[in-house]
C-alpha cells in the first residue's frame, strides 16, 4: 500500500491509501486505529472496487495538531477528501467510531457524493442511561471515562495492548498484538482522550431514523465491546436497512471472519 496525503483547510495533512478501480469504498478506522485495521479486507476488495482508507487527524500517519478531535471536525475531514479525490457514488464503512463519525457526515452534509452506508459495529449510545441499556462496556459514564484517562496517561502501552484483545473473539496472536498496538500507539494519549471526551457524549439515536441511503449494519455477537443488540438497534431504526449477525466475532468481526465480512461488503456494493 502507497501512503498518500491530503491537506485539509486547517492545514492538517492526512494519510490516505487508494488500491483498485471500480465503485469507491471508504473505510474508515475506529478510535485510536488506523487504516491498517483493515489490512485482511483492502487487498481482497480492492480486486473489485476503488478501496479508500484513511488514518483520521491524530491517528496513523496523519499529522497529530493539538485542535480538531471531535466527531464533528472528523467527519468535515472525510468530506474534505472526497472532495480532494473527486469521489461520487460512494459506500462508506465505519467501523465503532468510524460509525459515529459517518453519522456525524451524513447530518452534517446529507447524502453528498455518498450512495450507501455500512455501520460496522456501533452502538448508538456509548453511555448508559435509564433509557439505554446498551452502551460501551469499557466507557460507560463519566466515571469510568476518568479511569480510562488514567490508563491512558500511566498505562498507554497496556491500554493498547488491552483494547487489541478486548476487540477479537478469536485469540489473537503474538504477532497481531504487537503489530495493532504499535499501531494504536501511533495515536497519542492526549489525542485518544481529547476523541473520547466527545465521542462518547454523543447520542444518535435521534438521528438515525432519518438516514435515508441504502444501509447495511454488521453485528458482532461476542463483541466485548458493546452488547450486540446496541449494534442492531442501528439497522433496527434505519428504514429498509439490512443486518447481518456474525456470530462468532468480536468488535473486530472483519478481522475475525475477514472472508465472510468482504463478501457481504462486496455483495451489498453490487447489489441495485
Amino acid at each position: 500500500m502507497k501512503n498518500l496525503t491530503m491537506k485539509t483547510s486547517d492545514n492538517v495533512n492526512i494519510n490516505y491509501i487508494m488500491e483498485g478501480s471500480g465503485k469507491p469504498l471508504l473505510l474508515i478506522p475506529g478510535w485510536s486505529c488506523s487504516l491498517h485495521f483493515f489490512d485482511k479486507n483492502i487487498p481482497v476488495l480492492s480486486k473489485n472496487f476503488k478501496v479508500i482508507a484513511m488514518d483520521l487527524r491524530g491517528h496513523g500517519k496523519s499529522d497529530k495538531p493539538d485542535h480538531g478531535y471531535r466527531i464533528s471536525r472528523f467527519a468535515m475531514d472525510i468530506k474534505e477528501l472526497l472532495d480532494y479525490l473527486d469521489l461520487e457514488d460512494v459506500t462508506i464503512a465505519g467501523w465503532s467510531m468510524g460509525a459515529s463519525i459517518l453519522w456525524s457526515y451524513l447530518e452534517l452534509f446529507g447524502n453528498y457524493r455518498v450512495s450507501k452506508h455500512i455501520s460496522i459495529d456501533q452502538s448508538p449510545a456509548q453511555y448508559f442511561a435509564p433509557d439505554w441499556k446498551w452502551g460501551q462496556l469499557g466507557c460507560y459514564d463519566v466515571e469510568s471515562y476518568l479511569r480510562l484517562c488514567a490508563s491512558l496517561t500511566y498505562e498507554e502501552r497496556a491500554s493498547a495492548e488491552g483494547t487489541v484483545y478486548g476487540c477479537m473473539h478469536k485469540k489473537p496472536t503474538e504477532e497481531e498484538v504487537k503489530f495493532l498496538a504499535d499501531e494504536i500507539m501511533e495515536c497519542p494519549a492526549r489525542v485518544k482522550i481529547d476523541i473520547m471526551r466527545d465521542h462518547t457524549n454523543l447520542d444518535w439515536r435521534d438521528f438515525i431514523p432519518y438516514i435515508s441511503i441504502p444501509t447495511l449494519v454488521c453485528v458482532a455477537k461476542q463483541s466485548q465491546v458493546f452488547p450486540w443488540q446496541g449494534s442492531a438497534w442501528v439497522g433496527e431504526n434505519i428504514p429498509n436497512a439490512k443486518i447481518e449477525f456474525f456470530e462468532d466475532c468480536g468488535h473486530m468481526l472483519f478481522w475475525d471472519d475477514s472472508e465472510k465480512f468482504n463478501r457481504v461488503v462486496a455483495d451489498f456494493i453490487l447489489d441495485n
